[in-house]
């Protein structure tokens, strides 16, 4: 039996490929953070408080965690072009929903659904990079990724910011739209990756709903004991143990099912396990730091939404420039621990450092603090990923990737679950201790001072910077205890991230795309003699881990014949 080998493609055919899936990739990146700078503004607006501001971030979160794994598998089941596209077409269909929510509650149920079309583009980028792109060569077209990443992440709080100050908020929940469009109509035409499955689709519904009831008790629970209810009740016991049963079920069905949404096989093998338990920090470190950063600057240091993008930079330009770097320098020598273990530490120092802030804090040790954090997340986040595609199964590249992602959403999703009920129980108590201060703060401001109070009592989400002195310095005191009070909950998690990558195994980076390495696996069940050459070629190529030199192709024509074709590197 012989199986047709695909043709490497050409620096050229790989960018054609890669425009629709990094538009795609933008417009994920864009719909999040252009609200992210004005989500205070948003939440105020709309009535919320904190616990409130909590879930607008959670409910994606949440969603994009649980939705992941299953967009992984379909992945592996399914067209991957077209599960890509109507990932894009969920997301920003629900993004712009939520443009017209009246009342945080809508507000919150739209960004569930965002959620689950952004688990689909955060999976389905990875297993189709994987397609086209080897592990070997990715960070030659990093700075691609770099590029669609600068703009988004860099330009969207600004944009977001600007249109808050400049508009109204709901208009940045439309920005998306136009790039949208244009990225569902360059898939089509651009990207061209084989659709060939060669299993029957068997869906694990059953895992489905157990993994969200686990994820989401213990969700709710986290955010709301301590404040609607008691730690230590009734409403505790049935949560925690609810989740803790749907969590043992999940695991029993997924040993069982033909097609399981997480195969409990992949954590036999020591890459994927410390990958997903540094993966775990890694989520809480770029999720939790990037929502109570921007919380941070107009609560605590009185920044307009503009002004609050503007003073994020410097931890945008960590991840970036970090990214960047040690994506080309992976790919010219083909090591990747040691980025792997710096970055790690700089995640332990930005950690550490960021729990120090007060209201006061000089912004250029700010700065510093938050270009660690960044630059950490930049040389671990993607790696981690790429580490594990490295060794995956062609079989399993969706649920292996997208298992990665997986934990890395869950771990932020907990940790800004956890960093907003630490933050929101050090308010109260803060509040109930500086009570005096505040009520002799407001009996300063004379007629104006029961207007003040009023705000001040409502419940609702502070506009800090509008605040008449001296109140308006004693709250930004207030926010910036507590937030750096939440910030601690990263530096064990961060140490947890360290040991986990000092064990990995450090393997040589194949320089097979998925297909290719596929290719391989098929010739091994076919004639011994007719395939030997296929597979003795595909191995040497992953093995030769020189990223010059001329590497040959066999192709199988129908007639047996093998073809070379040779790829020249530059």
């Amino acid at each position: 039996m012989t199986t047709d080998s695909p043709v490497k493609m050409t620096h050229r055919q790989v960018l054609e490929a890669l425009t629709g899936l990094l538009l795609g990739m933008f417009v994920s990146m864009i719909a999040t953070t252009v609200v992210s700078t004005s989500m205070p503004v948003i939440v105020h607006d709309l009535g919320g408080d904190q616990a409130a501001y909590t879930w607008v971030i959670t409910a994606t979160l949440l969603t994009t965690a649980i939705s992941t794994p299953i967009w992984g598998k379909l992945a592996d089941l399914f067209n991957r072009k077209l599960l890509i596209q109507l990932a894009i077409v969920i997301f920003v269909g629900a993004t712009a929903a939520a443009g017209f929510a009246q009342d945080t509650n809508t507000l919150i149920a739209f960004r569930a659904v965002q959620g689950i079309g952004g688990g689909g583009l955060a999976a389905l980028s990875q297993v189709i990079m994987a397609d086209i792109i080897s592990p070997r060569e990715r960070g030659r077209y990093m700075g691609l990724f770099g590029a669609v990443m600068a703009v988004a992440t860099v330009g969207g709080p600004l944009l977001g910011g600007w249109i808050t100050d400049a508009a109204n908020w709901r208009w940045n929940f439309f920005v998306a739209l136009p790039f949208a469009i244009a990225a569902l109509i360059i898939l089509q035409k651009t990207l061209h990756i084989s659709t060939a499955r060669t299993r029957k689709a068997s869906i694990d519904y059953t895992g489905i709903v157990l993994l969200s009831a686990a994820v989401s008790l213990i969700l709710i629970w986290i955010t709301n004991a301590g404040s609607s209810f008691d730690w230590w009740g009734t409403e505790t016991v049935l949560m925690v143990g609810g989740a803790i049963v749907a969590a043992v079920a999940f695991v029993i069905v997924e040993l069982k099912v033909r097609e399981p949404l997480i195969p409990l096989s992949l954590f036999k093998g020591r890459t994927f396990t410390l990958s997903v338990l540094a993966s775990i920090s890694i989520g809480v470190a770029m999720f939790g730091t990037s929502v109570y950063l921007a919380q941070y600057m107009q609560l605590s240091r009185g920044a307009t939404p503009t002004e609050a993008g503007l003073m994020t930079l410097p931890m945008m330009a960590g991840l970036l420039i970090a990214s960047m770097v040690v994506g080309q320098l992976v790919t010219r020598f083909g090591k990747w621990k040691g980025y792997l273990i710096l970055g790690s530490v700089l995640l332990i120092v930005g950690s550490v450092t960021l729990s120090t802030l007060h209201y006061d804090t000089n912004f250029f040790l700010v700065s510093l603090y938050m270009f660690a954090m960044g630059a950490g997340v930049g040389m671990t986040m993607q790696n981690l990923v790429l580490i594990v595609q490295n060794v995956a199964k062609p079989s399993e590249m969706g649920v292996a990737s997208s298992g990665v992602t997986f934990f890395r959403s869950l771990g932020g999703t907990v940790g800004v679950s956890v960093m907003g009920a630490v933050l929101a129980n050090s308010l109260t108590g803060l509040f109930s201790d500086g009570k005096e201060r505040i009520g002799e703060a407001i009996a300063k401001l004379g007629d104006k001072g029961a207007e003040v109070a009023a705000q001040l009592s409502s419940g609702t989400l502070p506009e800090v910077r509008l605040l008449p002195e001296p109140v308006r310095s004693i709250i930004e005191d207030f926010y910036a205890q507590a937030i750096s009070h939440a910030f601690l909950i990263g530096i064990p998690l961060a140490v947890i991230s360290l040991i986990a990558i000092l064990f990995l195994p450090n393997r040589p980076l194949t320089t097979m795309t998925t297909s290719e390495r596929a290719h391989a696996d098929a010739a091994k069940t076919g004639s011994p003699v007719d395939d030997a050459a296929d597979v003795a070629i595909a191995d040497a190529t992953a093995l030769s881990g020189a990223p010059t030199g001329s590497v040959t192709v066999v192709t199988r024509s129908n007639d047996g014949r093998g073809d070379a074709a040779s790829d020249d590197r530059r």
